[in-house]
């Protein structure tokens, strides 16, 4: 433990010294931290020791996508959700399963995995996160319904892609009973969690008997967050449709409350984003890496570069997008947290395949951190003049997102 928070805390130093060099070019955060967790981990130097079934592996993850989802959630009220719903409707009601299929007939045909664990690698890897497109979602420059679309979706589909996870992964056990029963109650109490618990605070707060005072209002939406995840986890509701409805209700009901957390929101969301990363790092071993074989490549570059593009394009056929916004959509389906969190699920379940999946979704996701948080930026620029420019034009010139936010 002594060694990990020594290595978070020597790359953190070294992630805001480049801070700076980050935003004006296609250096990436994450990747630094990625990498770092890599060199650090037992298939390196062996600095940082940890295995996939750690507790430590799983909590973090789960607190790391709890924590984004929740300030992602805010970014948005119902409002907004309400009267821009069409073109997140097009991508979870559509390309949602398409991706799924797609890249379930590419684990099949290509890894060699039966259908089942085939399904099951597609409902993993479906989830997108923008966290790794920071510069796409973040830069006002960029058409609000595009950065809309991309904030919702991401902050839904994690929670609908686990009933998935969890049907195929029965399936694959051999389990008689799906509890399916048991996953709708448990996905509905999520969302109830996530309106009612942060409605009743804020309430509260309005009343003539409470006010808090200026310096403790940033602790007040982090208190509703960690009461939501407390809730959560004795009620055993979903946590991720609890962490992005509690956001949405926070924007929705509290703006007072919405506005003085999100700096120190997404200063939070970002740390535990990058202790996340770097332990994920530390899992992905040279060995882990060669065990996939050019089948294992080629799937991960199949699953990023023809899956979700294929299934975005036939979901918004006549969808009034343009053609840029169409590619920018298509290609920023980045995996992150939550395929990470399933992923390591599937590790812990003892299915015949669990190794084999665990790899394939590991590689795929370490592609898809290098590949999306390293071009963010410049198709973000793209965007920033209503000229069609290269792709490679202006990389040297200014960041021009928000100054206080951190490249992904």
């Amino acid at each position: 433990m002594g060694a990990l928070l020594l290595a978070f805390a020597g790359v953190l130093l070294l992630a805001v010294l480049l801070s700076s060099l980050a935003r004006r070019t296609v250096l990436s955060t994450a990747v630094l931290f990625l990498v770092a967790g890599f060199l650090l981990g037992d298939g390196v130097f062996g600095v940082v020791s940890l295995r996939p079934g750690d507790h430590l592996v799983a909590t973090l993850a789960e607190l790391a996508l709890f924590t984004v989802l929740f300030t992602d959630g805010m970014r948005v009220g119902w409002a907004e959700l309400r009267s821009a719903w069409r073109l997140p409707g097009r991508a979870l009601g559509w390309g949602l399963p398409l991706t799924l299929v797609i890249t379930a007939a590419g684990a099949h045909y290509l890894v060699g995995l039966d259908w089942i664990e085939s399904l099951l690698v597609g409902a993993i890897l479906a989830p997108t996160d923008p966290v790794f497109a920071a510069a796409l979602v973040g830069n006002e420059k960029v058409p609000p319904r595009l950065r809309q679309l991309l904030n919702v979706e991401s902050g839904v589909n994690d929670g609908l892609a686990l009933p998935f996870v969890i049907v195929f992964l029965a399936v694959a056990s051999g389990s008689e009973d799906l509890h399916l029963g048991e996953l709708g109650l448990e996905l509905g109490l999520g969302i109830l969690i996530g309106v009612a618990m942060p409605w009743a605070a804020i309430k509260l707060e309005q009343t003539r008997w409470f006010s808090a005072s200026t310096a403790y209002e940033p602790l007040n939406a982090l208190a509703i967050g960690l009461l939501v995840l407390a809730v959560g986890k004795v009620t055993h509701g979903n946590l991720f449709l609890a962490a992005f409805s509690a956001g949405v209700t926070v924007a929705t009901c509290g703006q007072r409350q919405r506005e003085s957390f999100e700096h120190f929101g997404e200063l939070i969301a970002e740390v535990f984003k990058l202790a996340a990363l770097l332990v994920f790092g530390a899992l992905i071993t040279p060995s882990l890496l060669g065990s996939v074989g050019w089948q294992g490549w080629l799937f991960a570059i199949g699953a990023l570069a023809l899956a979700r593009p294929i299934a975005i394009w036939l979901s918004f056929l006549s969808s009034g997008l343009s053609v840029r916004e169409q590619a920018a959509v298509a290609w920023f389906g980045p995996k992150g947290f939550a395929s990470v969190v399933y992923g390591l699920l599937v590790l812990g379940s003892g299915i015949a395949a669990a190794q084999q999946v665990f790899q394939i979704v590991a590689v795929t996701i370490v592609a898809s951190i290098l590949l999306h948080s390293s071009t963010d930026i410049v198709v973000a620029r793209g965007f920033e003049d209503e000229r069609d420019v290269p792709a490679w034009h202006g990389i040297t010139g200014r960041w021009r997102g928000r100054p206080d936010e951190p490249r992904a």
